[in-house]
């Protein structure tokens, strides 16, 4: 693995993670980042202020996976279609109206679907507020610990204000909404009328909000940019490539091992923020990957690179809707196959960064059994990795020993002789014994 790897690469590669939590087409964060990018610079803003709006529109969506559980709850409906579907919503009492109407609890009973339309008609002002307060908040924080300026944490914190007031969650208005937010949903709704109606769509949407949700002076701009080349390159097969290309600055950001840990650090919350059973799952298989690797004295780099395996491993959850990844009971047939699935979109995003390829295949194969049984490919035996052995029994033991939706979290003991129960069949003998002597030395140590 080499000692730095480029941030914007990084970056790209891991929203679209952030896209598919939000149930968008792939590439949408890279799409955004270009229109807006674009707009800033028609604005003839700094390479500094640039670089910042940069990242913010690759990252805008850092917050988004915390209100995906409530989403569910709230409106009995498959958050990742809500959210797709929401963003064609203009906020007008009609399409709200039938927005409501249409998606929730369509697969709810008839008095359950009843209940929950009547409680967002009653509530829907405070739930919506604290939905994307939630969602805002979040997100500023997490590109704070990413070490993104606070000019990047204000652009996503005020990404759902409207210049007219009517946004939220503070009701800000016109100069008081950060340039890079008001930039930043301006170029997500271009996006999404982009690729669900086209060029001329996007601006025509974009014109009819003027003066509510948007700044008129930026519509202004981009009114001037929306000519057919820019729409053929938005819609190029070598967007991304050319995104990469457009990072302002005359030196590409390069992240070192300690950021590269960081930023690990700050998309396992994006990951475990995702459902309320799994808060603090990244970090505690990430310890007890680690115990493992120490007790197989395993060197400091390898333990390192294995540690940022393990806080990214489920980040294909992100693409799992809540209504299986909450749900209380077994789960059948389509549910099955969608939950399946998170491996591979695991190793989908992570394959994206050339320099994460190991890391890649550790995600897409830490839920494989030694005898085949496992999911999505059946590897068996010398086919899965020592330090895919490690991660995986690190991640069945915290889940058996946390809550979740339908069990009580189990004692070590019990859940150590679970694994002791799938010893060779299912995990490696070798990971168990040394994960079983490093919780009995830190329990000495406890002592």
């Amino acid at each position: 693995m080499t000692d730095t790897i480029r941030l914007a690469e990084l970056i790209e590669a891991l929203s679209h993670a952030l896209d598919m939590t939000e149930g968008q087409p792939a590439g949408h964060c890279v799409r955004c980042c270009f229109i807006g990018t674009r707009i800033g610079q028609a604005l003839g803003l700094g390479e500094e202020a640039l670089r910042d709006l940069y990242y913010t529109l690759l990252l805008k969506d850092l917050g988004c996976s915390s209100n995906a559980a409530r989403i569910c709850e709230l409106y009995l409906a498959d958050d990742l279609k809500f959210k797709h579907d929401f963003k064609l919503v203009d906020g007008s009492f009609p399409q709200i109206l039938k927005f409501v109407l249409s998606h929730t609890g369509m697969e709810a009973g008839l008095a359950e679907r009843f209940r929950g339309i009547l409680n967002i008609f009653k509530n829907g002002g405070e739930i919506s507020t604290s939905l994307i307060q939630t969602r805002c908040q979040r997100g500023a924080e997490i590109a704070r610990q990413m070490r993104f300026s606070e000019e990047v944490a204000r652009g996503i914190l005020d990404l759902d204000e409207h210049v007219d007031g009517g946004g939220q969650p503070q009701g800000l208005k016109g100069a008081e909404i950060h340039l890079f937010a008001r930039i930043a949903l301006m170029a997500q709704v271009i996006d999404v009328f982009f690729v669900h109606e086209g060029g001329e769509a996007a601006l025509a949407e974009v014109r009819k909000r003027a003066g509510g949700w948007f700044d008129p002076a930026l519509v202004a701009i981009f009114e001037t940019l929306a000519t057919p080349v820019f729409f053929a390159e938005l819609g190029s097969d070598n967007l991304e490539s050319y995104v990469l290309a457009m990072e302002p600055g005359r030196q590409a950001v390069m992240a070192d091992e300690d950021y590269l840990d960081d930023i690990a650090a700050g998309f396992a919350r994006v990951i475990d923020a995702k459902s309320p059973y799994t808060s603090g799952h990244s970090d505690r298989v990430a310890l007890f990957t680690d115990l493992i690797a120490e007790e197989l004295a395993m060197p400091l780099p390898e333990r390192r690179r294995l540690k940022r395996a393990a806080l990214l491993h489920d980040i294909g959850k992100l693409g799992v809707s809540n209504s299986v990844l909450d749900k209380p009971g077994r789960l059948e047939g389509e549910e099955w196959e969608q939950m399946k699935r998170h491996a591979e979109f695991s190793e989908k995003i992570l394959s994206r960064i050339a320099a994460f390829a190991d890391l890649a295949l550790i995600g897409g194969a830490h839920h494989e059994k030694l005898d085949g049984s496992g999911y999505p490919r059946g590897l068996k035996g010398d086919e899965i990795s020592l330090e895919t052995r490690i991660v995986a029994t690190a991640d069945v033991f915290d889940a058996l020993t946390a809550d979740r939706p339908y069990r009580a979290a189990m004692p070590v003991e019990k859940a150590l002789s679970i694994l002791w129960e799938g010893a060779g069949r299912h995990h490696d003998e070798t990971c168990i014994t040394a994960l079983e002597r490093a919780l009995a030395r830190a329990e000495l140590k406890a002592a």
